[in-house]
């Protein structure tokens, strides 16, 4: 007779965190040393970049007791590490100083300009990932054929088309020649009153305030700009849909659900599902590239952004500016990367939770 054998177990240990968790809590732990990083680099490559705010300020016919007395008005006669305990101090209370310039609060100048920035930002993005995706995944499906000869030329061309000269062109052309798109003279007509801040957002802010006529006119200023860079950076969206939409449906998992007799949407539904995390991370580089990297395209528009702002500031070598500019960007930055990873590591099971 057989005796079944019976196997005790150790006390019992506390269960592990599971492998999302750990990924949240991982990449939570590393964003709030990456955004202690970026405090540190925004105070240090303003504060050593050569140049003398004081002097700019001052202007050429100033003595040098004029220019003391500003330097020594603006704290940039303290030691370094006196600067940096007091710019980590502001951080601490939610001041970012005050502009050299305009001497306004660089906090209130951040809150005013970044809506403008972001909206821009995210509808192009929008725009860029639906028509590029589309591009891509029917140039992969149609390899080799017309679609797919069609939509490489028009990659290559938006791809090899610098965005300001885009918006050159488009201006001339969608407004000038044809009248299709409001003047270029920022978010909302010349004519146009800007409704009272809410949230910042002027499409949002007029519809809250039941403003319509200046909803509409905020919503056809964005076409061109959005249009703009939303052509340049399909373009990218196009090249990479293609290459991973075209691996998953010649992957064996494809190959299987046409030999079991599935329909080819259903194929092409897994394709994309297969193809959907380097998407979306890619979505989320180029999110992150436009923050400030449009500030030639905001200019154009005379889109009142951080883009714009920002520029001023570095041309005016306009400390606070640049350094509330570099602090904004990198946190955003940061919190996007960090957001796509956990994102990416929640759709994708394959990656490991480490």
């Amino acid at each position: 007779m057989a005796l079944s054998t019976i196997t005790t177990r150790g006390p019992s240990r506390p269960r592990r965190a599971s492998g999302p968790l750990k990924l949240v809590a991982s990449r939570l732990l590393f964003l709030f040393v990456a955004l202690f990083g970026v405090v540190t680099l925004s105070f240090l490559l303003v504060s050593v970049t050569p140049g003398d705010p004081a002097e700019l300020i001052a202007g050429p016919v100033a003595s040098q007791d004029q220019i003391e007395a500003i330097r020594a008005d603006l704290g940039l006669d303290q030691s370094l590490w006196q600067q940096y305990l007091d710019y980590i101090g502001g951080l601490l209370h939610g001041d970012l100083g005050t502009s050299y310039y305009t001497n306004l609060s660089i906090t209130s100048e951040i809150g005013n300009r970044l809506p403008a920035t972001l909206i821009l930002i995210a509808l192009s993005v929008v725009f860029a990932a639906v028509v590029g995706v589309g591009v891509g995944a029917a140039g992969a499906y149609f390899r080799g054929r017309w679609p797919d000869k069609v939509g490489r030329f028009g990659t290559s061309l938006f791809q090899s088309v610098p965005d300001f000269f885009l918006a050159l062109i488009l201006i001339y052309v969608v407004f000038f020649v044809l009248g299709l798109a409001p003047a270029p003279t920022g978010q909302i007509g010349i004519s146009d009153v800007r409704p009272e801040k809410v949230t910042g957002f002027i499409t949002i802010d007029a519809l809250i305030a039941g403003e319509m006529g200046t909803f509409w006119s905020a919503v056809s200023h964005l076409f061109l700009p959005v249009l703009t860079l939303g052509l340049v950076y399909a373009a990218y969206f196009a090249k990479t849909a293609r290459s991973t939409v075209g691996k998953a449906l010649n992957s064996q998992q494809a190959q299987f659900a046409r030999a079991m007799g599935l329909p080819e949407r259903t194929v092409l539904r897994y394709a994309f599902v297969e193809a959907r995390g380097t998407i979306v991370t890619y979505a989320g580089v180029i999110f992150a590239a436009l923050l400030g990297g449009e500030a030639i395209v905001e200019r154009i528009f005379a889109w009142d952004g951080i883009g714009t702002w920002a520029l001023q500031g570095i041309l005016r070598l306009d400390v606070p500016v640049v350094q509330g500019m570099v602090l904004v960007a990198g946190a955003i930055t940061l919190v996007t990367y960090t957001l796509l990873d956990i994102i990416v590591g929640l759709l994708d099971p394959r990656i490991t939770h480490g």
